[in-house]
């Protein structure tokens, strides 16, 4: 199967957004962060993400053993948590990681 290519297929990256200075803030952020990502095919549709560079729902339900209904909530949640950036490509979504969003959440995860 051809990937799609990354070029044409994610928007370009978003900056990492600030570190709140208020601890409640962070804490509020990082939050809901770690919910958005509290379940195991979340984190590993992240992983594939990262590892691809983007795909579309199809690519992510091949590689995961769940309907694509399932996969479709999933990355709904992701999104909403700005961990991941879906881009309209024709007939198909391209969805990718958020570098960001993931960078901002490793910054509040070590800063515990």
């Amino acid at each position: 199967m051809t990937k799609p290519s990354t070029q044409a297929c994610c928007p370009p990256a978003e900056p990492m957004p600030p570190v709140p200075r208020d601890p409640l803030e962070a804490d509020a952020q990082l939050a809901r962060l770690a919910k958005a990502i509290a379940h195991p095919a979340r984190v590993a549709i992240i992983r594939l993400l990262v590892r691809q560079e983007g795909c579309i729902v199809g690519d992510i339900v091949e590689e995961l053993p769940l309907a694509q209904s399932t996969i479709s909530q999933h990355l709904k949640q992701l999104k909403e948590a700005g961990l991941i950036r879906g881009e309209v490509d024709g007939p198909r979504v391209c969805y990718c990681v958020e570098p960001g969003a993931v960078a901002l959440f490793k910054t509040l995860v070590e800063a515990l």
